[in-house]
């Protein structure tokens, strides 16, 4: 099961559909629209312009199929979603066509302008969705019938953990739930010895980490019981801050009272805990936005780089990028880059936050931190993928532990990618103590609930104004 080749083979169907759609519909306005000009049959069908376009014109189908999310995942893609994600693409794309290639045809009538978009459109769609089913349905099979699957892992130990791994064992066809065994909670109910025969049991949940990285676990479905729901809150947040999709096999009263949105599949009703409303087209365009302005600040901006690294070298001795170890997505390490705003010896008696009048910020250092232009090298680890540009501010390790103690659900941020600017930044600015970092933590928290493209440059905006009249803390 080679994720990449599946995300390679989709995209090289993507581009042989777009080329094949687009040859017909050239040969077509040759035969019915050109043909109207000279009422000449065209001696070259397939001039200089055709092939230009036929490179032109299937990469940018690719670059359409990108910012709708359609290579994210390709393994667990439902085939009716996908026949809407692929509609509406060809919707928005074939409009975005005409307007910019087929709205300058001359024509005898308006009608033929119509002819124009409604066959591109039905070739097009029809030809992707026919390559993309095909493919679909390979995978979908090769799921169904057992021979691919996710390795899964169940929380749980006792009698919810059975029935619900009888239930994933008798459905007729597989969902996809590789089960590689269970842990238990450890100081809860042991674990049942029929679940024991049935799977096998690779230890405490304490160890979780450590058993999701030696069996590559990419499904978690909690099964606790329910005199174990007061460990609930804790497991959650601590699956949370793995790179992991999360289940939970709900109470007879959930199911009753309609507290829960379930996703049904088959006969086996699942809680899917997906914290980030973010659809995968919105990652698609966050990501895509991200290079972009990354791209255009590097270039555009690069003489202020030039000028701002020359003043941080003239104005005290050290380095002029300044590199320290931060914690991002899923716990993943990376170094952060920002222009050198204190001395060299800052941290010479162990970590320390800074604060207001702090002697270790150099003069031009606090000029640097009012403007926020210290951050400026992070586009560079934007374009590397550790960052985002907008997204809760990265921490130290050092510091995250201390944060973990008082508010356990600091953990859920380490779900996204950390940014440049958040709306805790924005609205708190620098955190002097491990108190002023949990409540500047509040609103990125509200950031993860509410995450939209919208939203980011919303922030960007207000980001924007505290540059301009410097009142960052």
């Amino acid at each position: 099961m080679n994720r990449k080749k599946y995300t390679y083979l989709n995209v090289l169907i993507d581009f042989l559909s777009a080329a094949i759609a687009w040859t017909l519909f050239y040969v077509y306005r040759k035969y019915n629209i050109d043909y109207f000009k000279t009422y000449v049959e065209p001696k070259v069908i397939f001039d200089s312009q055709y092939w230009l376009s036929i490179f032109i014109v299937p990469c940018f189908w690719l670059l359409m199929y990108y910012l709708s999310g359609h290579y994210n995942d390709v393994l667990r893609r439902s085939r009716i979603n996908e026949l809407y994600q692929i509609l509406f693409a060809s919707i928005l794309g074939t409009i975005l066509l005409f307007f910019n290639l087929l709205l300058d045809d001359y024509v005898a009538n308006y009608r033929y302008y119509y002819k124009s978009v409604s066959t591109l459109f039905l070739f097009h769609f029809s030809i992707t969705a026919l390559g993309r089913f095909i493919l679909s349905t390979h995978i979908n099979n090769k799921i169904h019938s057992r021979e691919w699957g996710f390795p899964t892992l169940i929380v749980g130990s006792n009698q919810r953990a059975v029935d619900i791994l009888k239930e994933i064992n008798k459905l007729r066809k597989s969902i996809g739930f590789d089960i590689k065994g269970f842990v238990h909670i450890e100081g809860s109910n042991g674990f049942s010895d029929e679940l024991k025969k049935m799977i096998p049991h690779l230890g405490e949940f304490h160890s979780i980490q450590k058993i999701i990285k030696d069996y590559q676990i990419e499904e978690i479905i909690i099964a606790i019981e329910t005199n174990e729901h007061d460990k609930l809150n804790e497991i959650i947040n601590d699956l949370y801050y793995l790179d992991v999709h999360i289940h939970l096999v709900p109470d007879t009263y959930d199911l009753l009272t309609g507290q829960v949105k379930l996703d049904a599949v088959e006969s086996l009703p699942l809680i899917n805990l997906e914290i980030v409303p973010m659809k995968p087209w919105q990652w698609a365009m966050k990501r895509f936005f991200d290079i972009v302005l990354s791209l255009f600040v590097l270039i555009t901006f690069s003489w202020l780089y030039i000028i701002l690294a020359i003043l941080v070298k003239l104005t005290s001795k050290g380095p002029i990028i300044f590199q320290q170890e931060r914690v991002g997505k899923n716990g993943k390490r990376f170094m952060i880059y920002k222009f050198r705003t204190m001395y060299t010896d800052a941290e010479k008696n162990g970590p320390a936050l800074s604060s207001d009048n702090d002697p270790r910020i150099t003069p031009f250092g606090k000029f640097l931190r009012k403007t926020r232009l210290d951050e400026l090298p992070q586009f560079i680890n934007v374009l590397k993928g550790d960052m985002s540009v907008v997204g809760p501010r990265p921490e130290r390790e050092y510091y995250i532990q201390q944060i973990i103690q008082k508010a356990p659900h600091y953990k859920l941020l380490h779900k996204i990618k950390p940014g440049i600017t958040s709306w805790g930044q924005v609205k708190y600015g620098y955190a002097s103590n491990i108190d002023q970092m949990i409540e500047r933590m509040k609103y990125d928290i509200l950031y993860l609930k509410n995450m939209s493209v919208l939203l980011d440059i919303k922030i960007l905006i207000h980001t924007i104004l505290v540059i301009i009249q410097g009142k960052g803390k």
